[in-house]
């Protein structure tokens, strides 16, 4: 199982980014808030404050809060989003 999906890129979450230090991801709808953690640890080689989640009308999104030290803007021009 594939727990992140993709990065939900919307204005909003440009916005979280910038003032938040959050990052959006559309995730399965079976993933758990330590297991999110987890992926996005691995996958971007940060380490993570606190994961919300939501199910909407896409799927299951997660607001995920990078610790202190670790920029959410760097990890959207790393994949060439910004």
């Amino acid at each position: 199982m594939e727990v992140i999906k993709q990065l939900w890129l919307s204005e909003k979450s440009f916005m979280l980014a910038e003032r938040e230090n959050k990052l959006v991801f559309l995730v399965d709808r079976s993933a758990n808030k330590p297991t999110i953690k987890r992926a996005v640890e691995e996958k971007y080689g940060v380490k993570v404050d606190r994961v919300w989640t939501m199910n909407t009308k896409h799927g299951k999104k997660a607001i995920v809060k990078l610790a202190e030290g670790y920029s959410a803007e760097e990890i959207l021009i790393r994949l060439g989003v910004i």
